[in-house]
């Protein structure tokens, strides 16, 4: 799919107005932000502000043109176009994505959410974070070992300056 990455003319802005917002949905760290249906809306609406604000940017609208076709304020608009918003700085993410030539994977990401599954960076997160914890458990359990052998040392160390001390009398009596 061809996505004018600096629209000329209305269709062309609504074509990157899309690809962004679907695109940005469906990026798994986002999936994971609206969850909680109580936000999903309100997650959606900005991302779609976000995605438009950003399109039109790309086609050289101005700021007050963007808001007044949007529908919302000035300061709104620059706050997304300035990544001074959640929302802003994921659509903008996104659209570095595809300018670096990776929408294939957002949209097999897409695709695959489509289909019930799961897109491979959430794989890839979860397994990361699974191995995270049995790093830690591993660590916490060296630890304690690295506890219990500092007060064996101790331990010996006591011991052998009792015994070397013994020894020193034993000297004195001879």
């Amino acid at each position: 799919m061809e996505v004018p990455l600096n629209p000329l003319g209305r269709e062309e802005i609504h074509r990157l107005e899309s690809v962004l917002l679907f695109a940005t949905l469906f990026r798994p760290e986002v999936i994971g932000l609206i969850k909680d249906p109580a936000e999903r809306l309100t997650w959606v609406d900005s991302l779609a502000v976000a995605a438009g604000a950003i399109a039109r940017e790309k086609a050289r609208m101005t700021v007050s043109e963007i808001a007044e076709e949007l529908g919302r304020t000035e300061a709104t608009i620059r706050k997304h176009l300035k990544g001074e918003t959640k929302a802003g700085q994921l659509v903008r993410e996104t659209y570095e994505l595809i300018k670096r030539g990776r929408l294939d994977e957002l949209v097999r990401n897409i695709e695959v959410l489509a289909e019930g599954g799961r897109p491979a960076e959430l794989e890839e997160c979860g397994k990361l974070r699974r191995e995270n914890e049995e790093l830690r458990e591993r660590i916490m359990a060296l630890e304690e070992k690295n506890l219990e052998l500092v007060a064996k040392l101790e331990n010996v160390k006591r011991i052998l300056d009792d015994g070397l001390e013994t020894v020193k009398e034993i000297e004195k009596l001879l």
